[in-house]
């Protein structure tokens, strides 16, 4: 018997002004010009649903269906993303002083990163709101998740990247037939061009300019707390570029709150930059609301090359509000990290997801941290899809009749 689908979706509203708008119709930004959040009505799911009634589903992203926009199973477009696995990193965590060290291991989820989570969600509600095509900037990931899911839907996809996004991801949108262009410059040069195929029909799905892409990602949240046994970590490290996972996290563990499934103080969230690029750590740094566009931009760290991010004050807003931090670490540091980790542990980290590993070893060496906390850290995707960045010695030829040099 297939078990009844309900989601609680109840409106979308301002995340500054708090305008509330019918969620039944394709949404951008509210009118004020800032990012739209999907609200819920939690007292009907405290009422209908409990954790054990969660525990009993399928082990994907959807068991939280209650709370995500989708309102009819129908539409959900689903290569079966969700609950990706929490690793301990015993031996690299006693190395550097957090023997409580986990990882979120967002690379296993379809398309190699933890942007299948939005664009599973993103997809399916752009589809039961009869959305036909897409457009986005991206700088790589994000691309190629909702080119994939827009293929799996139906849906036309077009996508704009800068030349230097990896070429893997590029693979997988013209493979997904989307339309490809690239440019020659960064990810806000990407969305100047793709504004202009807004101009055309084409939705708009670039980061937060829709509501629903920080739904599918909020279920990092939600996955964490049920697999620590619906509770907190102590410490939960993201690495933040356009900031929705960030974002979401909060999100969702606020919900979680507010429905009593959660009790306790929240996880201290730190957001982790490049120091090539930094601009929520420097508005952090200097008591700001809103971080001022970042020159220059540079970083190997790629997915988190973002000079300006529209949801700067919700970032700040997280990492303040939960007595967090917001860290830049270097290139080389990053790197280190990452090499390290794989050596130790046999996990190998993308770039993005390496810069918390450097993270967290500088904020326990300043006493941020002082080595008695949980704290999970996401890798946010395959560095299979970054072969360009990593560091290594390439091994010797050997002839084919060579002896090894034991």
């Amino acid at each position: 018997m297939t078990e009844p689908w309900h989601s609680a979706l109840s409106h979308v509203e301002c995340g500054r002004c708090g305008a509330r708008y019918d969620a039944d119709a394709p949404r951008n930004l509210c009118e004020c010009g800032t990012p739209l959040l999907a609200r819920y009505d939690l007292e009907r799911v405290a009422a209908t649903v409990s954790t054990s009634d969660i525990a009993g589903r399928r082990p994907d992203l959807w068991r939280y269906r209650e709370l995500l926009p989708v309102r009819d199973r129908r539409h959900v477009v689903t290569l079966g993303e969700g609950m990706t696995p929490i690793l301990p990193l015993r031996s690299y965590g006693a190395r550097i002083g957090v023997p409580d060290l986990l990882v979120k291991d967002e690379g296993t989820l379809p398309t190699g990163s933890f942007k299948a989570r939005g664009a599973a969600v993103g997809v399916s509600r752009a589809l039961e709101l009869g959305v036909d095509k897409i457009t986005m900037p991206t700088n790589g990931n994000a691309g190629a998740a909702w080119a994939t899911y827009a293929a799996r839907a139906g849906l036309e996809s077009l996508i704009v990247m800068p030349q230097d996004a990896p070429k893997i991801t590029r693979m997988e949108c013209v493979l997904a037939g989307a339309r490809l262009y690239i440019v020659d410059g960064l990810i806000g040069d990407a969305g100047k061009l793709a504004a202009q195929a807004v101009t055309h029909g084409w939705f708009n799905t670039s980061t937060l300019k829709e509501p629903y892409r920080i739904e599918g990602k909020k279920t990092m949240g939600l996955e964490i707390v049920e697999q620590l046994g619906w509770r907190m970590p102590d410490v939960i490290v993201y690495p933040t570029g356009g900031g929705v996972g960030l974002i979401g996290i909060r999100k969702a563990l606020d919900e979680l709150v507010a429905l009593g499934w959660l009790t306790g103080k929240l996880p201290r969230l730190v957001a982790v930059q490049s120091s090539g690029v930094a601009p929520i750590v420097r508005a952090f740094e200097q008591g700001a609301d809103t971080a001022e566009p970042w020159e220059n931009a540079e970083t190997v760290a790629f997915g988190i090359n973002v000079p300006s991010a529209i949801g700067d004050f919700l970032m700040l807003s997280a990492v303040r509000d939960t007595d967090g931090t917001a860290i830049a670490v270097d290139d080389a540091e990053l790197l280190a990290a990452q090499a390290a980790c794989a050596g130790t542990e046999g996990v190998l980290m993308c770039p993005e997801g390496a810069a918390t590993l450097a993270a967290v070893a500088r904020l326990r060496e300043s006493g941020w941290l002082d080595g008695s906390e949980e704290v999970v850290v996401l890798n946010t995707g395959s560095d299979l899809k970054y072969p360009h960045a990593a560091t290594y010695d390439e091994p010797p030829v050997l002839a084919k009749d060579a002896e090894l040099p034991l």
